[in-house]
């Protein structure tokens, strides 16, 4: 209980530290843009593949359950509101946390290793601000930029199945999709990819800077890192969906 207590005050004040950070000077912006361009044009593809998948799967299932209804020309509602509030922000977030946040583990913690860390201070820089804070800002920017484009992809892979397969009106499931952006549920889904990137970021720079052990170390201190990342970005939607009906007045 002791370890554990000390590891979420160390956690937590590196959150504080970092977030600070982002307004101090000096300003990384090389290091920021190189973490932005791995972080989000090296996820593009990935982020683009599964959520297009996603959109062509949930359609099928909305179709399928809505026709035994005679609803089935609601399918672009229902996909339309489920990718934008839940599924495209968490499976965005999921995708993120494996690829991106396992390489920030396992570069902290290959540095940490390789006592580059302890470079950086004998210089008289601090490895927070040099390090964390560009891979803190390169997620909060980057993870609602892939949100938004993931979202898009999944209506379109929705739009292919309700026209091709379905064959029902495109332009009708269009004018759903239009009628599902109104600011309840764009706000919900542009909260989320935030406050998911700020825990991914924290979470893997915090495990990678407290790798030890050598390699066996830095394998258990990324696979801990995803893990925590995945755990918490399930439990934050949960609770963050539960505050947002709350807020904006709807009804359960």
């Amino acid at each position: 209980m002791r370890d554990l207590l000390l590891g979420l005050q160390e956690f937590y004040l590196l959150c504080i530290r970092a977030t600070v950070g982002i307004c101090r000077r000096p300003f990384y912006l090389r290091e920021t843009i190189d973490q932005m361009d791995y972080a989000g044009a090296g996820s593009l593809f990935i982020v683009a593949l599964v959520s297009l998948f996603i959109g062509m799967a949930l359609s099928l299932q909305v179709a399928a359950e809505l026709s035994t209804l005679g609803l089935k020309m609601y399918t672009g509602r229902v996909v339309g509101m489920a990718i934008i509030r839940e599924l495209g922000p968490v499976a965005t977030a999921l995708v993120f946390a494996g690829r991106v946040g396992s390489g920030m583990t396992s570069e902290l913690g290959s540095m940490v290793l390789g006592h580059q860390v302890d470079v950086l201070r004998v210089f008289g820089l601090d490895p927070v601000k040099r390090l964390v804070v560009p891979r803190l800002l390169s997620a909060l920017v980057m993870l609602p930029v892939l949100t938004i484009v993931g979202d898009l992809i999944a209506i379109m892979g929705g739009y292919y199945i309700v026209v091709a397969v379905s064959h029902q009106s495109g332009s009708f499931y269009w004018s759903q999709i239009k009628d599902m952006l109104d600011f309840k549920n764009v706000f919900s889904g542009t909260v989320k990819p935030f406050i998911f990137g700020y825990i991914i970021a924290c979470i893997s720079c915090f495990m990678g800077l407290k790798t030890t052990g050598g390699a066996r170390g830095l394998r258990r201190a990324t696979t801990t890192a995803v893990v925590l990342s995945m755990v918490m970005i399930i439990v934050t939607d949960f609770l963050l969906t539960r505050i947002l009906f709350y807020l904006l007045g709807m009804r359960v």
